[in-house]
């Protein structure tokens, strides 16, 4: 079974289409997504669809990012957040949907309240964002988990001795951070960097642009 962690997609539907062509999970397989799935890109809605999808292929655990928790703020409200909408590409969310979250299907709601603040395995943790070092994850503040980059601070390794795998701070070169015990795959693909799909046990992985054109490598010790 391979378990494979991605980055995150800010509505770059092509990008995902084309990573899962080159990953092609079958059902032994476990995708963690780490986040961030909506906002900044053109196709956020296309993004949720191909997520519901590939349930049906494979074990997929998908976490919360920030953005997906101002999208669930503004669903609250009777006007979407304004700092969500004019900074932070809720606009670009909203149009996918037709120009209304009225339009947005229940079960894209219920995906997005179902997402998990950190998943864990034997050998690595999984957030969106950061995490204290001292501190169990079920013990971790959302500001942590899912607002706080790593130019805030990088941690120490994390006292369960699990390797970290972490997005939500934009690698403008499009290549991996990789700190041996700490590893953030969110390569700005909505800023024409890649979308990264990281095999966390073997170190290989494979990238997509926002345009769908493909690549792979693997990280080097």
């Amino acid at each position: 079974m391979r378990t494979i962690a991605i980055g995150d997609i800010h509505g770059c539907s092509l990008a995902l289409s084309a990573l899962l062509d080159r990953v092609r999970p079958d059902p032994s397989d476990r995708l963690v997504f780490l986040g961030d799935y909506v906002d900044r890109g053109p196709d956020s809605r296309g993004v949720l669809d191909i997520l519901l999808a590939i349930r049906n292929l494979c074990d997929i655990v998908t976490l919360l990012g920030n953005h997906e928790s101002m999208l669930i703020d503004s669903l609250n409200e009777p006007r979407p957040v304004p700092m969500w909408v004019s900074h932070c590409g809720g606009s670009q969310t909203i149009a996918s949907y037709g120009g209304s979250l009225r339009e947005m299907p229940v079960e894209h709601v219920d995906f997005l309240k179902g997402c998990r603040r950190f998943f864990e395995t034997d050998t690595h943790l999984f957030v969106h964002a950061n995490y204290l070092a001292h501190l169990p994850l079920d013990q971790q503040s959302d500001v942590v988990l899912l607002w706080q980059h790593l130019s805030m601070g990088i941690p120490l390794p994390h006292q369960s001795g699990k390797t970290a795998v972490v997005g939500h701070t934009p690698q403008r070169t499009g290549n991996i951070l990789d700190l041996g015990y700490l590893k953030c795959i969110d390569t700005a693909c909505f800023a024409g960097g890649w979308l990264t799909a990281l095999d966390v046990d073997t170190g290989h992985f494979w990238q997509a642009n926002r345009e769908g054109a493909t690549r792979q490598c693997e990280i080097v010790d």
